[in-house]
């Protein structure tokens, strides 16, 4: 045992912790696998951690383990305050937690920043998270890990490349602004209740920019017009951005009649800078 706390399962019966189908809850249980997740995201000693959607605590309770500066939950479920504040009594100087919507989090209040998130973020919101750090105002971010138990095929297309299928919007977006790999795979059955879908770790590492931040904005406006016709040619795809896109297209050597999955993270890049530099006063609410 980790500490001396009781056991999850006795944890989740005492308060009454069924899972939440409507929030994508899925319990982890087994302390020895929230251990090895916790030791993906490498050496934790003095590092302030960020825990989106702890649940009863299984990963937190490993990643206090690990003597962090301090651990500070974030959890949209106030059923689980009893849970965590037996937590917070064991570890007082080290675990924090707030029963909150972490997408409303402000990241910017915290000390010892750059920081590291580790998550079993909620299936349902799991993108709308990443993305939100991903896109981040400041560069370097304020985070300078990012470890997540994804749904595989969230992890997959994180980590998809030109070509693939499954290669889109937050595959472009995460390999724009991080490294991402797969660092391991966790079958269905060992999550309570168990889901229809196994699961994976993906650890995400912030790179050097590649576009100025003023950019961010055009660049992601324009992964999302193209994915949202992702079976028509890039030319008609982005015909909306200016009147000579063919032009825009060729300059940034990208092919006008290919489909936006077989465009290469970098020639999006290219075509961005191409449009910021030619087309003026675009309107990237629309």
């Amino acid at each position: 045992m980790l500490d001396p706390l009781p056991p999850l399962r006795e944890v989740i019966k005492e308060f009454g912790l069924s899972a939440n189908k409507a929030l994508g809850q899925n319990y982890l249980l087994d302390l020895n696998l929230t251990g090895k997740i916790a030791a993906l995201a490498g050496d934790l000693a003095g590092t302030t951690v960020i825990e989106i959607g702890p649940g009863p605590g299984g990963l937190t309770r490993s990643l206090l383990a690990r003597n962090p500066s301090k651990v500070i939950s974030i959890e949209i479920d106030s059923r689980f305050a009893p849970a965590l504040e037996q937590i917070r009594n064991t570890y007082p100087d080290s675990f924090e937690y707030h029963c909150m919507d972490g997408l409303k989090f402000d990241y910017s209040t915290l000390p010892n920043i750059p920081l590291k998130i580790v998550a079993n973020l909620p299936y349902n919101s799991a993108t709308k998270f990443l993305v939100d750090w991903l896109l981040t105002e400041q560069w370097p971010p304020f985070w300078s890990g990012i470890t997540l138990l994804l749904q595989k095929e969230v992890g997959e297309r994180i980590v998809a490349q030109a070509n693939s299928r499954i290669y889109g919007r937050l595959s472009i977006l995460s390999q724009l602004r991080s490294d991402a790999r797969i660092l391991m795979n966790i079958p269905a059955q060992a999550f309570t209740p168990v889901p229809k879908i196994d699961s994976v770790v993906v650890q995400i590492l912030p790179k050097q920019s590649l576009l100025p931040q003023d950019a961010i904005p055009l660049f992601e406006k324009v992964v999302a017009m193209a994915f949202n016709q992702r079976r028509k040619m890039i030319k008609s795809s982005l015909r909306q951005l200016t009147g000579n896109i063919v032009d825009c297209l060729l300059e940034a050597e990208i092919d006008p009649n290919s489909r936006p999955e077989q465009i290469h993270v970098s020639k999006y890049i290219e075509f961005v800078s191409v449009i910021q530099s030619q087309v003026k006063d675009l309107d990237l609410k629309n």
